[in-house]
């Protein structure tokens, strides 16, 4: 049954209505894959001789990281790991035990790739500890131990995979820890170290993550067994409903119109909260840029990188999926008397609120110079000017439905990767970069600046030309968005 299963997911991707997209996708991201796992095999096989060097012990320092290790994979994993889903509809009719069914999916998850990768990690150090002459079966049971721990993680995501700001909550536990243990307030390696010295040390406290993890595996196979019919996945859900007229936007006309629908929809969906969420994340990116904790982002050009993500997270995340967002009903917009510039004037305008307002939050920026805060103030010129438009141009050709009611893949979709879109996103960064490393060349970083916002300002001034254009781009596209927006497949 397990090879019929295997056989309906290959049908499934082979017959799928964008092969040639996935097909595309998979082979750029198996060159990801490559790139990440010759990082993990030359840490794996030089970490032990690295930290010999510097005159540390290779066990217990990776032991005393590891639970940062173990914190850092959970919080990729909610938000990169899609969870396998398998479409049980037209299986039920049939005499297949539900039990293999739950099996295979959740059989699905222990291959992914978030789950294999660690082990060039892993087995590379592990091989190098044994030819070191430490303990072989010592070495294996705290392999086996860390494992375990990797794949609590895995099922950790599963059942998780339903709840809201999670990635928030525990992006910030572990920055919290990471802040307080660099300032030594609370280093919580002191409590943790000592149990993966245990694994390495003893031979039976690798039998507690193991244990553990098999106690959550059938834990997770229960709840999706029990829950394995029609009625837990086709039943309406009953809330409090509640009415928010936001009257006051009415002043606007059309344009208030759609203001009002993205606010709504921004507060109710799921999706829409997780981009908010990542937006907030991006007014913190600075940090990395102009504390000087990394020296290779310690330089001007840099920061001015960083300027664009700081003003701009909101309209990054939600500029892309521009007309996505409306994908659920677009095909019903499109048979109304609306007016296409009310419509995008409307992004535009919630794209520009949110920049006005990401920039002022940022003013705590100003702790680090006057220089700092303008870098990014004239990050907020460029995104107002320049990228506001870029993103709704990129928006024509995405193509990408979106489920609002899940918050995964706010970073993107496959369908949204195409030449066009790629082509469109190099200005959006490229451009500010090389206006300001020439102005600083030829002048001075102040004249670097001044060009950044001269073209955001030039961008502004012609506002209506570039609506125009992306009117037009916008109604050529139009048939061919409500044809990806049909596809399930």
């Amino acid at each position: 049954m397990i090879q019929k299963f295997l056989y309906l997911e290959w049908k499934a991707f082979i017959r799928s209505a964008s092969f040639a997209t996935n097909l595309a996708l998979k082979i750029l991201m198996g060159f990801v894959a490559v790139y990440f796992i010759l990082i993990f095999l030359a840490l794996g096989i030089g970490v032990f001789y690295i930290l010999k060097k510097e005159n540390m012990d290779p066990v217990a320092t990776v032991n005393k990281f590891m639970i940062y290790y173990v914190l850092m994979d959970l919080i990729i994993r909610l938000l990169l790991q899609k969870i396998p889903v398998l479409n049980i509809r037209p299986m039920l009719v049939f005499p297949i035990k539900k039990s293999t069914i739950v099996h295979f999916s959740l059989g699905k998850t222990i291959l992914s790739f978030f789950n294999l990768v660690h082990g060039f990690f892993l087995i590379p150090f592990s091989v190098v500890l044994i030819i070191e002459g430490y303990d072989a079966l010592s070495v294996v049971l705290w392999f086996t131990a860390v494992y375990s721990l990797l794949y609590i993680n895995n099922f950790i995501n599963i059942i998780l995979s339903n709840k809201d700001n999670l990635f928030g909550i525990f992006l910030a536990i572990v920055a919290i820890l990471g802040g307080l243990h660099y300032y030594d307030y609370f280093n919580i390696t002191d409590y943790t170290a000592p149990f993966f010295d245990a694994i390495f040390n003893t031979y039976w406290a690798f039998a507690i993550p193991v244990m553990a993890l098999v106690v959550l595996y059938v834990a997770t196979f229960q709840y999706f067994k029990n829950n394995l019919y029609l009625d837990a996945g086709l039943s309406s859900k009953h809330d409090i409903a509640k009415t928010e007229d936001l009257t006051w936007l009415n002043q606007f006309g059309t344009i208030g119109t759609f203001l009002k629908n993205d606010i709504k929809l921004i507060k109710r969906n799921k999706r829409s909260k997780t981009t908010v969420g990542l937006s907030v994340m991006f007014l913190f990116y600075g940090f990395l840029f102009f504390t000087n904790g990394i020296a290779m982002y310690n330089n001007p050009v840099m920061h001015i990188f960083a300027g664009i993500f700081v003003s701009g997270g909101f309209l990054i995340t939600f500029g892309q999926f521009v007309p996505s967002w409306d994908s659920a009903y677009y095909q019903l917009m499109m048979t109304q008397n609306i007016p296409y510039k009310g419509y995008l004037s409307s992004k535009w305008w919630l794209m520009v609120i949110a920049t006005l307002v990401t920039t002022t939050i940022a003013s705590f920026y100003l702790y680090f110079g006057v220089q700092v805060y303008l870098t990014i103030v004239v990050g907020a010129i460029y995104n107002i000017g320049i990228n506001s438009h870029l993103v709704l141009l990129g928006g024509a050709y995405t193509k990408t439905p979106i489920d609002l009611s899940s918050g995964k893949g706010a970073f993107g979709d496959k369908k949204a990767f195409n030449v066009k879109t790629m082509l469109i996103s190099i200005p959006q960064l490229g451009l500010p970069v090389l206006l300001y490393w020439l102005g600083s060349k030829y002048g001075n970083p102040t004249i670097g600046l001044s060009l950044v916002a001269a073209v955001g300002v030039i961008g502004f001034a012609f506002k209506d030309k570039a609506f125009s254009l992306i009117e037009k781009i916008y109604k050529a596209e139009k048939y061919a968005t409500i044809a990806a927006y049909k596809q399930k497949g």
